[in-house]
């Protein structure tokens, strides 16, 4: 094969990924014009030979991609994860809970675009005290006194 067979195959499979679901046949397409820069610069290598180069750096590089680069790629923020982001905020209490109504407490950070919040919580607390956020339920924050 001639080395503009390899970069049109290349291209080719590139294009191809703009379609498909899944990332390896960028692999394949990378591969072949990696295929082709070397037959471009030695254009007597056997047929055989650049199909086994091709397969065999294909098949590296999708390897590479799966094993290596992306775990590396990995999201590690909390964006998008509230209740990881949450969990565990320290704020100060505005007003302790009294009866069936709850408490308001205070946060430096706003949680979730607010500074302020309703709570709940199973022991006593009272103004000042300063709590972290245990759980949610629903719109109210489930906290416990830190000592």
């Amino acid at each position: 094969m001639l080395y503009w067979h390899w970069l049109a195959l290349g291209m080719i499979l590139l294009m191809a990924e703009l379609f498909l679901a899944g990332f390896f046949v960028f692999w394949f397409g990378l591969g072949a014009l990696l295929v082709g820069a070397v037959v471009w610069l030695d254009p007597n290598i056997d047929p055989a030979l650049q199909l086994l180069g091709w397969s065999v750096s294909s098949g590296l590089m999708t390897l590479l991609w799966f094993r290596y680069l992306r775990p590396l790629m990995k999201d590690r923020t909390q964006a998008g994860n509230a209740r990881a982001a949450v969990i565990g905020e320290s704020g100060r209490v505005l007003r302790p809970p009294h009866g069936d109504k709850r408490g308001m407490v205070r946060f430096t950070t706003p949680l979730l675009g607010d500074d302020e919040w309703e709570f709940i919580c199973d022991g006593p607390v009272a103004t000042g005290d300063r709590v972290y956020v245990k759980d949610f339920s629903g719109n109210t924050l489930i906290v416990e006194k830190r000592d």
